[in-house]
C-alpha cells in the first residue's frame, strides 16, 4: 500500500479501471440515475461530475437520449470513459476550477466527488452547481456522510485524505447554495474487494 497520502487525480490516475471493479452500481448510484431521469426533460443536458469510467451514470443517461457531459480530474478515468462510453462527451478538469453557464444544465450528478474536496471546496462547488442549473433542475448527489475533515484512510491499495459531513450539515449546505431539498435516502454497500469496509451511502436530491 502507497502509505503517502495521495490527490483525486492520483489515485483514480493509478486505480482506473479497478474502481468500476470494485465498486460496480451502487444502489444509491442507480436510484439517484432513475430520479434524475423522472425528472428531465426529452434530450436534456446533463453534467456529470466526477464521472469516473462512465459507468454506470453517464452510460444510463446517454442511453436514454440524453446530452451528457462528464468531468473528471483524472486524466486516465476520461480516457477510459471515451473508450467504454461514445454517446457522451468527456473533459479532464477539475471540478473546483472549471466553470460553466448559468442556467445551462437540466441535471447535475455529483456521485461521490467531494469526498477528497476540503469542505470549504464543496460550498463553492455546490454554489456552482446552484448556478448551472436551470429553473427547477435537479442535483442528484451521493456521498459517504460522516463528520470527518482530511482523515488519513486506506482506499484500493492506497492512502487518501477524506473529509465529508454528517448528514444534517450537509442538507445544509445544500440549501445554503440556493438549493431545495426533494428527497434524502440512505442505503448500505459493500464494495466488492477483500478488505475495503462497508460503507453508508447517502442520496440527496435537490431542485434549484
Amino acid at each position: 500500500m502507497d502509505h503517502q497520502p495521495v490527490t483525486a487525480a492520483e489515485l483514480f490516475d493509478a486505480v482506473g479501471q479497478d474502481y468500476e471493479e470494485a465498486f460496480g452500481r451502487p444502489p444509491a448510484v442507480d436510484e439517484g440515475v432513475r430520479l434524475v431521469l423522472d425528472r428531465v426533460p426529452p434530450h436534456a443536458k446533463i453534467l456529470d461530475i466526477g464521472s469516473g469510467t462512465g459507468r454506470p451514470v453517464a452510460e444510463d443517461l446517454a442511453a436514454a437520449g440524453h446530452d451528457v457531459l462528464g468531468v473528471d480530474v483524472s486524466a486516465a478515468m476520461v480516457e477510459i470513459a471515451r473508450g467504454q462510453v461514445p454517446r457522451a462527451r468527456f473533459v479532464h478538469a477539475d471540478i473546483r476550477e472549471w466553470e460553466s453557464q448559468d442556467a445551462s444544465w437540466d441535471a447535475v450528478c455529483a456521485f461521490f466527488p467531494f469526498l477528497q474536496m476540503t469542505r470549504d471546496e464543496v460550498v463553492a462547488v455546490l454554489a456552482k452547481i446552484a448556478r448551472w442549473l436551470t429553473p427547477g433542475g435537479v442535483l442528484a448527489l451521493v456521498t459517504v456522510p460522516m463528520d470527518v475533515e482530511d482523515l488519513v484512510v486506506p482506499f484500493l491499495g492506497h492512502t487518501v485524505r477524506l473529509t465529508s459531513f454528517a448528514t444534517p450539515d450537509l442538507i445544509n449546505r445544500v440549501e445554503q447554495a440556493g438549493l431545495t431539498v426533494l428527497d434524502t435516502r440512505s442505503t448500505a454497500f459493500s464494495p466488492d474487494r477483500e478488505g475495503q469496509p462497508d460503507e453508508e451511502h447517502l442520496l440527496v436530491l435537490a431542485q434549484a
